[in-house]
């Protein structure tokens, strides 16, 4: 694996990279150069879409082409395939641009994520669209597999800012409403919200046919609760503060972080969605390879 192009995984060093074009090319190069060692083989940094020819591929599939250019038989690698169609979903809630000691926001990490996807996806020639929503939806593009597809995704990515109080649940149901085409719905949220209508509205995009991965996304210390002492929390989207002591609260805050993330994974597994637990510290590969192993499930 190359070094060099696996740091780029890593939140602490993408920062240091500006512009998000660039940090969703890094993002995936640096993913795509480990993957020799893993089960997804077939691709490459080049985002190969052929694979040399072996005993039982169809000869009809030999690309003549490259052919001609390398003296070698490939095939393509997704002659047969039907593409997915992907829609990036970005919760724009306030306490997405949360981080504690993170040099990446919540928001900025689903922001890298979501463009390295994009990124995947559009060189892969799968149709991927994007819905960023607060209260009401605020942006939408409709899912297309052309290579300016990928800038038009990133140009409203890189506008896009945590506003104020989020509705999850009714936004699913109007992108279920506005999507007829059975898709791979990616959702980035850190779920501060009522679990219920949520989960209500995961179920709803399963039984009309969508692929579905949540990926939930807190700050790292969010996760860890690393606070000491008598802390001032914050409620982002009420503005209410509360004075805790932080020893004292600890053991109930991650009960009840434990809980809501199993409530929120044993419903996904009953019908059929995927959770990924998400923090900011971590390498950004847990989630590219989610929506890997989705695609090959597809075949």
């Amino acid at each position: 694996m190359s070094s060099s192009a696996e740091k780029y995984l890593k939140p602490d060093v993408i920062r240091n990279v500006a512009r998000l074009d660039l940090r969703a090319k890094f993002i995936v190069e640096g993913f795509l150069s480990g993957l020799h060692a893993s089960p997804f083989q077939g691709f490459s940094v080049e985002f190969s879409e052929h694979k040399r020819y072996a005993h039982g591929d169809d000869p009809k599939d030999i690309d003549w082409l490259v052919y001609a250019k390398t003296d070698r038989y490939y095939v393509k690698k997704y002659q047969a395939e039907t593409n997915i169609t992907g829609y990036l979903l970005m919760d724009l809630s306030e306490s997405m641009a949360y981080t504690y000691r993170q040099e990446l926001t919540k928001f900025e990490y689903s922001i890298c994520l979501a463009a390295a996807l994009a990124y995947m996806m559009v060189h892969q020639q799968d149709p991927v669209g994007l819905i960023t929503f607060d209260q009401k939806i605020q942006a939408s593009l409709p899912a297309k597999s052309k290579r300016s597809q990928l800038a038009n995704i990133l140009a409203v990515l890189a506008k896009a800012k945590p506003t104020g109080p989020t509705e999850i649940a009714k936004n699913l149901q109007k992108f279920a409403a506005m999507v007829k085409t059975k898709s791979l719905v990616m959702l980035f949220s850190d779920l501060l919200t009522d679990s219920k209508p949520v989960i209500d509205a995961i179920r709803m995009l399963r039984y009309a046919g969508h692929d579905v991965i949540i990926f939930h996304v807190l700050d790292e210390a969010e996760v860890h609760f690393p606070f000491t002492g008598m802390c001032d929390l914050r409620d982002p989207e009420s503005d209410q503060k509360m004075l805790v002591d932080a020893a004292g609260i600890r053991k109930e805050y991650l009960d009840a972080l434990h809980e809501m993330r199993e409530t929120y994974k044993k419903s996904c597994r009953t019908v059929g969605a995927d959770f990924v637990e998400l923090d900011t510290s971590m390498r950004f590969d847990t989630a590219l390879v989610e929506y890997l192993s989705q695609r090959q499930a597809r075949f």
